[in-house]
């Protein structure tokens, strides 16, 4: 093994003389970097790339093979060194055998380390609606009288697969109840994906029912699961989705050069904030979000009558399927602009951008700053409990004309406003990349609302909300167990200045005859009739007890408020009754 850097090409170099727009990026176990290359905005052009994996290590886990090199990084630190690998059979023999209690830190994803050694991000000058999408939904039989379908069934074949495109439904129907005939439906649809060659694979619940049982019935017939780029075939994998106080387990599934994007997931992330989706199945979210209306003449089946309809009135089930394409299309219209917005911020695949979590996210950015910079990396803090931010309801009852007021961004605002980075955060470079990822945010706002047509009006709404999500992300971080650049201790004095800030609010509001009715963190709801009809009036007298950097914003009127206790109540608005909290 060399200690020094063998004279090879500058990969941030070499991407920034060609910045293809990636549409699609697999590597291979050899450690070949492929590629599909958006061409026209339409085709997609297959290209490949060299890529040399690599670690963060210190002595005891340099690698000692003829096929590595390692280079010593600036600073003090807990992993001191760089180690390069000549191919993927080197780096994986090296994950393989390295001793597990010596130090070291690999990104998992080899795509994801591919973008970050090169300052590289998917969809680069692309805008939403230059993705190739593509819905996938499946119906299938049950042998079993008024059971459920089992893919380990012999007879429960799958009835026919949706596939919804930009040009509309295209339909893959088994012809004949026979497992010749089903093994020709699998290979159909093989065929058909190849066909469309889409980026991103959208289905409700297809990871953990249509994919699922597709590779069931494929690994019956004998049928590869062909359904990535560069002729690879799917991957699947038990994984675990956090959604708040619950886990979420499925299993998930990887197509080399594409993305799944589940939107039965999805949509429980978007509701976290709101948490007032009455459940999470397709058509009771498609009828809640407006993307369904009574005037639609939706097609509706129930489980029970989906194979009679097969059988006896075959339109029907298709105008069936075709509606639980558009659905999910139009769901996936809502929710995936935002993950896309996030592939182009950060160094990962789209897939990866939809199902880690904002904590890694922040720290990859920081991570890829520390490689630019060739620093060494600090040793994770432990974490230490610390007191949140300041929630309370002040009284019980119903109470008309309520305003309410929130704090815009109020801990990465006091992040700022402190201006100190982590402890173990050497170079620095924490405080400057909020400030940069904050502008940048502000300036897809701008553009945003000055934008001259409704498809850049969403694109920059789509970045400038991704920008948000992981600018909010960056307090929690702090405290992230784990966290390579965390600091309880900063964290603490952000939520303590945060609890300082609402109750100086809450001290001011009085002040003007109004009254606080309930306190949760970075936001206050107002009884306060005698403003009810001009809140900015009331804004105005209040927002100069803020320091500079801090902006208070008026965030909605509602006609009455049922308070309950902390963070749980109910607001009616134009005759919609909106609840929250678990009580």
């Amino acid at each position: 093994m060399s200690n020094t850097v063998p004279p090879i090409p500058d990969p941030r170099a070499e991407w920034e003389s060609a910045q293809p727009p990636v549409c699609g990026l697999w590597i291979s176990p050899e450690g070949v970097a492929h590629l599909a290359v958006a061409e026209n905005n339409e085709k997609r052009r297959m290209a490949q790339m060299t890529f040399h994996p690599f670690a963060w290590t210190t002595d005891g886990a340099r690698p000692a093979d003829t096929g590595a090199w390692c280079e010593k990084l600036k600073g003090e630190g807990q992993l001191t060194e760089l180690a390069h690998f000549a191919d993927g059979a080197t780096y994986a023999e090296w994950q393989e055998n390295r001793p597990r209690n010596a130090d070291a830190e690999a990104l998992r994803s080899l795509e994801s380390q591919f973008l970050l050694q090169r300052g590289a991000r998917m969809f680069a000058g692309l805008t939403f609606s230059h993705l190739r999408r593509v819905q996938v939904d499946i119906e299938t039989a049950c042998s079993v009288e008024g059971g459920f379908s089992d893919a380990g069934r012999a007879g429960d074949r799958v009835l026919a697969i949706g596939i919804g495109t930009e040009k509309g439904p295209r339909l893959l129907e088994l012809k004949e109840p026979t497992a010749a005939a089903e093994k020709a439906l699998l290979e159909e649809f093989n065929r058909a994906l190849a066909e469309e060659d889409p980026d991103v694979i959208e289905g409700h619940n297809i990871f953990k029912f249509d994919l699922d049982y597709l590779r069931t019935r494929c690994r019956r017939h004998k049928v590869p699961c062909a359904w990535g780029r560069f002729g690879q075939e799917a991957s699947f994998r038990p994984s675990r989705l956090r959604v708040a106080e619950r886990q979420l387990d499925f299993p998930r599934y990887d197509l080399p050069g594409r993305a799944v994007f589940d939107t039965y997931l999805m949509v429980q992330l978007y509701d976290l904030a709101a948490r007032e989706l009455p459940s999470y199945g397709l058509k009771a979210v498609a009828q809640h979000l407006g993307l369904t209306t009574a005037d639609d003449e939706r097609t509706y089946l129930v489980a029970a009558d989906i194979q009679k309809s097969f059988v006896n009135d075959r339109e029907k089930f298709r105008s069936y399927l075709k509606d639980d394409l558009r659905e999910t299309r139009a769901l996936a219209d809502l929710l995936l602009p935002g993950y896309v917005a996030q592939a182009k911020t950060f160094p990962m695949t789209l897939q990866e951008a939809c199902l880690r979590g904002s904590a890694f996210k922040a720290e990859i950015l920081l991570l890829e700053k520390y490689y630019q910079a060739r620093r060494a990396l600090p040793t994770p803090p432990p974490p230490r409990p610390f007191e949140g931010g300041y929630t309370r309801g002040f009284v019980a009852g119903v109470f008309k004309k309520v305003l309410h007021f929130d704090v815009a961004s109020l801990y990465p605002s006091l992040l700022l406003l402190i201006g100190r980075n982590p402890s173990g955060d050497s170079l620095g470079a924490f405080i400057p990349l909020l400030r940069e990822l904050r502008a940048e945010r502000l300036a897809y706002k701008n553009l945003a609302r000055d934008a001259s047509t409704a498809e850049l009006r969403l694109e920059y709404q789509a970045r400038q909300m991704g920008y948000k999500i992981i600018i909010n992300s960056f307090y929690g971080y702090l405290g992230f167990s784990g966290a390579r650049f965390g600091d309880s201790e900063l964290a603490a004095e952000v939520t303590l200045r945060g609890r300082e800030l609402l109750q100086a609010l809450i001290t001011e509001f009085e002040k003007h005859g109004v009254k606080v009715l309930e306190a949760d963190t970075d936001g206050l709801y107002l009884h306060a009739p005698d403003f009810y009809e001009r809140p900015e009036e009331l804004l105005a007298r209040v927002e100069g007890v803020l320091p500079k950097g801090i902006d208070l914003e008026f965030d909605g009127k509602y006609d009455a408020m049922f308070c309950y206790k902390a963070k749980n109540y109910a607001l009616l608005e134009d005759g919609e009754v909106t609840t929250r909290g678990s009580a």
